[in-house]
């Protein structure tokens, strides 16, 4: 995130390790309320969250769940709703395409706040297999190993 004006809220680790990220699109979120503030206080988890797209060309967010707001009143919103993402509808049909013929799959891979707005960015991802995911953990082992000798020989 090197805009201005950017903060991350979460980055969504298991993603990162469970997919291969092949491609990223940054989406608005459609949020009541109470939902948004709930998010600015980072009350949300991506746990097993994943984007879907519905019968009307839709991009729709499954089991995204934000915490219901302390300060709600009965009003409040219900925490494991689907939630509509807004993007181009062209970008939505690109998608669909390689969801549809190559066995991709969307994820969210990022949460933050772009000026006032909340954001959402989504991955097109393929699933690692077991030896990718050892590959992964060797290479973060090593990186921290190196990191840890650069810091001591300082």
């Amino acid at each position: 995130m090197e805009d201005e004006g950017v903060k991350l809220l979460q980055r969504n680790k298991k993603a990162f390790f469970n997919y291969e990220i092949v491609e990223t699109l940054e989406c608005g979120i459609s949020l009541v309320g109470t939902e948004v503030k709930s998010i600015r206080k980072n009350a949300f988890s991506f746990k097993d969250s994943y984007v879907k797209i519905d019968k009307k060309g839709n991009l729709v967010l499954h089991e995204f769940h934000i915490a219901q707001y302390a300060h709600g009143t009965i009003e409040n919103h219900d925490p494991g709703r689907p939630r509509r993402l807004l993007a181009h509808h062209q970008e939505i049909k690109r998608l669909k395409r390689k969801v549809d013929e190559k066995g991709f799959t969307l994820i969210p891979t990022r949460v933050y706040l772009k000026r006032s707005l909340v954001k959402v960015e989504i991955g097109l991802a393929r699933g690692k297999k077991l030896h990718d995911k050892r590959n992964s953990i060797r290479d973060r082992d090593l990186k921290r190993e190196a990191d840890r000798t650069m810091k001591q020989s300082f």
